[in-house]
């Protein structure tokens, strides 16, 4: 079967699902590409991966990634092949920290960064299965107290606007004001504040992603379930899905290499590392996820066999609804989706960057698989090497 990568380019880039979360580092990144300093494949520059390069897990995995590492001078990656079955083959190179001989291992974590949004969308699908909220709540049912400052065109803005990215709200809000540990009452601050003010666009008419929606719809889980979204994704998706090893934040103790360290896009490694390293808490249900690769595993088999009708945590009917875009277009909730040969017809995708760390998802319902793979990198170069590795690993499978 022959693949074009840059079909699983244009599948990310052009549909705009790849979204860095912090937008003061956006701008960042921009003035490092202006300036050339965003590492090149192949081209020598940056940062090379070492000649060190552990492996651990199925050989037919390891044997794809640690050219594409080589190629690309990322400090590591781990990638696994899943089915509605569970994990077929899994496999992971590199090292923890660039400039270290510190090795990944199958049981390191890993930052999801917007991939998380799926995971928003099924704690809702569930609650709307147990009947405690529906598909077209608005907004001013579900903070009727707010309803007065609330700006007229956000009050009939439904939960499936949001997730579908089709509220009028921006890409982001400005995080520095939202910092703090409570997370509840800083949610429920940014949809008080933030829906007061005009929509970018009039709700239901343009599609823009934006991780505010996410927040939002992180609020009303908090409002249906009296708790905050860290708490009710644990009790209602990790405990039965058995994501036992699955947190939020950043990725190990501070000043310990022990996990993946997170490593900018020009692969320079930065200078902390720990839970307080990624972005605010606020920020939750628009993706501060992280989580053992097979961990993730988990949760995308339980998506598989979800679409294909098999026994699964939700009903098949929530399954179509969190996987099909509701208002047309080519975003879902949660989920991108696109047309390939190679999966058969319609495949679900994802991608997320902390600016920090980047995780990439293809799934192919019809033909019963799903590649994911992670890079302790941010930036256009890990994505290119996660994508080539897709690639790659969808080949491995069709062989």
């Amino acid at each position: 079967m022959k693949l074009d990568i840059k079909s699983f380019v244009r599948g990310l880039a052009v549909r705009g699902i790849v979204m860095i979360v912090l937008w003061a580092s956006v701008l960042q990144m921009a003035a490092a590409l202006n300036e050339n300093q965003q590492i090149k494949a192949g081209d020598g520059e940056g940062h090379p991966a070492s000649e060190f390069c552990p492996l651990i897990g199925d050989e037919r995995v390891t044997s794809v990634l640690r050219p594409i590492r080589q190629k690309f001078g990322i400090p590591a990656m781990a990638a696994a092949l899943v089915t509605s079955d569970g994990i077929q083959f899994v496999g992971a190179v590199g090292v923890r920290k660039r400039d270290t001989q510190i090795p990944v291992t199958l049981n390191d974590q890993w930052h999801l960064g917007s991939n998380g949004k799926a995971i928003t969308s099924t704690l809702l699908a569930r609650l709307i299965e147990q009947g405690r909220l529906k598909w077209d709540a608005t907004l001013v049912e579900i903070f009727p107290e707010l309803a007065p400052q609330m700006h007229a065109d956000f009050r009939s803005v439904t939960l499936l606007q949001l997730l579908s990215h089709r509220a009028g709200l921006p890409p982001n809000l400005d995080l520095s004001h939202y910092r703090g540990e409570d997370v509840l009452a800083l949610r429920l601050r940014a949809v008080r504040e933030e829906l007061s003010k005009k929509p970018r666009h009039p709700p239901g008419s343009v599609f823009e992603y934006s991780n505010l929606g996410y927040i939002v719809a992180g609020a009303i889980a908090e409002r249906v379930t009296r708790q905050s979204w860290e708490q009710a994704i644990r009790s209602e998706l990790f405990e039965p899905l058995q994501m036992t090893a699955a947190g939020f934040g950043g990725t190990g103790n501070p000043g310990e290499i022990d996990q993946p360290w997170p490593h900018t896009a020009d692969g320079k490694p930065t200078s902390k590392n720990g839970a307080a390293m990624d972005n605010p808490l606020v920020m939750g249900p628009a993706g501060r996820v992280h989580c053992p690769i097979q961990c993730w595993a988990k949760f995308i088999q339980d998506q598989l066999r979800g679409a294909r009708g098999q026994p699964a945590l939700l009903k098949l009917q929530s399954y179509q609804k969190l996987h099909t875009p509701p208002f047309g277009g080519d975003y879902a909730l949660g989920w991108g989706t696109v047309r390939r040969d190679w999966g058969g017809g319609k495949v679900l995708h994802h991608a997320g960057d902390n600016t920090m760390n980047y995780a990439n998802v293809w799934m192919a319902p019809q033909k019963n698989f799903a590649i994911l793979v992670c890079v302790n990198q941010s930036g256009d170069t890990a994505f290119q090497a996660s994508d080539e590795a897709v690639a790659a690993l969808v080949k491995l499978h069709s062989e």
